[in-house]
């Protein structure tokens, strides 16, 4: 039995070798297709992406990335996704990771360096309908009346797995979000909120 678990073992092994160099490739077309600006990518898997022609993502230096259950196994199976409409703009510092991260953007959404995003995190910067119930009985006018606000993310902030950060949150240097919160509002530097909403727990060390 246990040869036959050294076999398997290794065999594995030679498939994720294989098919890690096969999402690259994939995933440097992608990016020329999509226009994306980035620089060193790591990744296990391959992300999504729905970005419209106007629409830019920029990346940092050494992003790495998770995408579905087998390499982080904590119990989300998407890919990362990233969808950006039409005139807004996604940007990523260096040295950020995520895991079966969705970050999706109608304006702007701005992430500093060295931040580290839990599986499951989703960052939104709009309320995708508009919040008028006349409105949203008709598709154009529910586009044109949603409300969106950008969302800014300092540097060296830690977001808990299963988050959600929604529209207008800006978020200060070195803070934390705890596992499973709901941010809709301002977190200043220095700080660990966790809850929903989420509030005020202590500072950081």
């Amino acid at each position: 039995m246990r040869i036959l678990y050294y076999v398997y073992k290794g065999t594995r092994k030679s498939f994720r070798i294989v098919e890690a160099q096969i999402n690259n490739i994939i995933l440097k077309l992608l990016m020329k297709v999509y226009n994306i600006n980035a620089g060193k990518i790591t990744t296990n898997g391959l992300p999504f992406f729905h970005i419209e022609k106007s629409g830019k993502l920029i990346i940092g230096n050494n992003f790495r990335m998770n995408n579905g259950l087998k390499f982080n196994t904590i119990g989300f199976t998407q890919p990362c996704t990233f969808s950006i409409l039409n005139n807004a703009r996604v940007k990523i510092g260096d040295n950020v990771g995520m895991s079966q991260t969705t970050i999706v953007s109608h304006e702007e959404i701005i992430i500093g360096d060295n931040v580290k995003l839990g599986g499951g995190v989703k960052i939104y910067d709009t309320d995708f309908h508009s919040l008028n119930s006349k409105d949203r009985q008709e598709k154009q006018s529910d586009i044109i009346n949603k409300k969106t606000a950008p969302v800014r993310i300092g540097d060296n902030v830690f977001i808990g797995a299963d988050s959600m950060i929604l529209k207008g949150v800006k978020i200060g240097n070195n803070s934390i979000v705890g596992a499973g919160s709901i941010v809709s509002k301002e977190i200043p530097p220095n700080e660990i909120w966790g809850g929903n909403p989420a509030s005020f727990i202590k500072k950081t060390e």
